[in-house]
């Protein structure tokens, strides 16, 4: 790449030509501040609040889209600039809540963040505000409108990374505002919950479902046995909403913490990390001996799955029917726990702690209850957990390090990677390969499936079987991006995994919020910063295998019989539905036409 000299407030600076000037403002040392632009996702000059001035140039530029040249002379910080970007921001404030105190943003908001960097302490003009009723129709996501600045950070991400484009800007002029179209809630239409908009959002104007006031109730309720299960991406980010280096482990401080908040037993979805390894492992040992319906492809990730159900149901019957470790675990909580302990099934109240807010669709769908009782009661985001720890006031920090609670709080180190793009695909291959072959894998650590790539591929020459090639995918996009090359037969697979959130459970849409300041500084990128925490955890661990779990084997002996038994069968598995643009499922009649 040609390399140029620009001068920014003096600086010289050597670039690449295809650089902007916000970019070489940044390799210089300058920060300008920015707000619509989002590192890799949306560069569109839209809030103007990175306006430069640039020799020559007529007017102020916006630096994320302005291209570098040889020579370029921007400053960044004379009075024209300054006063312009202050009243950019005095002008999205007078049609802003001022509901800072009891925002989900506040102290984390990028605007408030720009106002007080600003110097702003009023706001000089006054006028008309938008007002919009709040979307609630999602179980997962709230979208608040009038909260909205109209950067398309969400617009961006939803049709770009994900590829499911149920956002967009409506209307014009003052009435501008972003949403699905024609007016629909975002639980109307083909969402997936995944929850990425939420993620780059820059103030309030999207956020998960609250399920902790419905937590605390049950937790205060004598006549409730509670119980939480904990995702294997959780202690992976949940130490940075308490200000800890990103990718600090913090397992042992998060079971101390949930421990003081009052839960009956502190468990570990980790178990059925492992156990859905054993399902689903012979699932796919199944339909690669007996000829069955292939790919296999994971059904753990929530939001991928409705995405298949809503783009891509042709390829339904290519899902593994093994439920999710949160599901598999609900289902447990309510039969195989209250048996073993001898208490009343109808007391128990199953919470998870997930990195996820597609869970909290996944912990209502119709298939996800017995007898009218779900199988989880609420689900909590990494963000949270980490809300209802402070509000206990407990000093998470200084915790001391405790351990899960038995016979659910067992798990090896393949059930920890799931929280990593390839790690699913990693601790199936670990198992699968012991199992058919008969002999120990080679290398425990597949690297060919590790990294962020958006989409990864590896063959395996199993013993007493051949070759198996495998695939991983992350990202909704990614996703759609592998299954049109299934669907045409360009490639052939054995085993596919897709996590819908980029960078797998680590970048889901409840962990902590990075933001896009953050992100600029980070000089590797945030996922991959969580994810080597994950591969700490496995390397850490004694068992590495899910079929090494000696309380997996215990719940087999005791209560299971063998997997893809009848009682698992029952218990674990599950099925699909194809669904319509509008969220709905589609007709039986005409089920068979939409598959075509």
């Amino acid at each position: 790449m040609e390399m140029v000299t620009v001068y920014i407030d003096g600086v010289e600076v050597k670039v690449p030509s295809d650089y902007t000037v916000l970019k070489a403002a940044r390799k210089a040392g300058i920060k300008i501040p920015t707000l619509c632009y989002l590192k890799d996702v949306n560069q569109i000059g839209a809030c103007r609040v990175c306006l430069v001035e640039i020799e020559r140039a007529r007017g102020l530029q916006a630096s994320c889209v302005y291209p570098v040249s040889e020579g370029l002379k921007v400053h960044t910080r004379t009075a024209k600039v300054l006063s312009a970007r202050k009243q950019v921001v005095e002008l999205l404030l007078s049609n802003h809540p001022q509901e800072c105190l009891t925002c989900s943003r506040s102290t984390n908001c990028e605007l408030q963040t720009l106002a007080k960097d600003l110097g702003i302490t009023d706001i000089p003009f006054v006028g008309e505000k938008n007002t919009y009723e709040v979307d609630l129709s999602s179980p997962s996501i709230v979208r608040d409108a009038s909260k909205c600045i109209l950067c398309r950070r969400c617009v961006s991400v939803c049709t770009q990374i994900q590829q499911v484009g149920v956002l967009g800007l409506i209307n014009r002029g003052f009435d501008t505002t972003v949403g699905p179209p024609f007016k629909h809630g975002v639980g109307e239409v083909n969402c997936t919950n995944c929850g990425q908009c939420i993620n780059v959002c820059p103030v309030g104007a999207l956020k998960e479902v609250d399920h902790t006031e419905r937590v605390w109730e049950a937790l205060a309720d004598p006549d409730k046995h509670v119980i939480v299960q904990t995702a294997p991406a959780v202690r992976a980010a949940l130490g940075e909403e308490f200000g800890l280096p990103m990718g600090t482990p913090v397992t042992g401080r998060m079971v101390a913490s949930l421990r003081r908040l009052g839960f009956d037993k502190v468990f570990d979805t980790n178990f059925t990390a492992d156990l859905t390894i054993i399902e689903e492992g012979h699932e796919v040992i199944e339909r690669l001996t007996t000829g069955g319906k292939l790919p296999v492809i994971t059904s753990c990730s929530p939001g991928w799955v409705k995405f298949c159900e809503h783009f891509f149901p042709d390829l339904l019957e290519n899902l593994s029917s093994a439920k999710s470790p949160q599901q598999m675990f609900g289902a447990l909580a309510k039969s195989y726990y209250p048996e073993t302990e001898k208490i009343d099934p109808k007391s128990v109240y199953s919470v998870s702690v997930m990195p996820c807010t597609a869970k909290k669709f996944e912990c209502q769908r119709p298939e996800m209850e017995q007898a009218g009782t779900p199988d989880v009661d609420a689900v909590l985001t990494t963000r949270e957990l980490g809300a209802m720890i402070r509000q206990a006031g407990i000093d998470f920090v200084n915790l001391p390090d405790e351990k899960a609670d038995a016979p659910m709080g067992i798990g090896t180190g393949a059930a920890d990677i799931f929280g990593a793009t390839g790690g699913v695909m990693e601790a199936a291959i670990r198992t699968v390969y012991e199992v058919i072959s008969g002999q120990p894998l080679p290398s425990l650590e597949l690297a060919p499936v590790r990294g962020l790539e958006g989409v990864k591929e590896a063959t395996l020459d199993v013993p007493n079987f051949g070759e198996v090639r495998v695939a991983v995918a992350h990202g909704l996009a990614n996703a759609a991006k592998l299954m049109r090359v299934v669907q045409e037969g360009k490639k052939q697979y054995h085993f596919i995994e897709v996590m819908a959130c980029p960078g797998g459970c680590v970048g889901g849409g409840g962990q902590p919020l990075v933001t896009s300041a953050d992100r600029i500084a980070l000089e590797e990128d945030y996922q991959a910063v969580r994810v080597k925490a994950i591969y700490a955890e496995d390397r850490g661990k004694t068992l590495r295998k899910s079929h090494e779990n000696p309380a997996i084997s215990e719940v087999y002996e005791k209560y299971l019989g063998k997997p893809l038994g009848e009682k698992s069968h029952h218990l674990l598995h599950t099925k699909y539905v194809a669904r319509s643009k509008y969220n709905v499922p589609i007709p039986e009649q005409e089920k068979a036409e939409s598959v075509k």
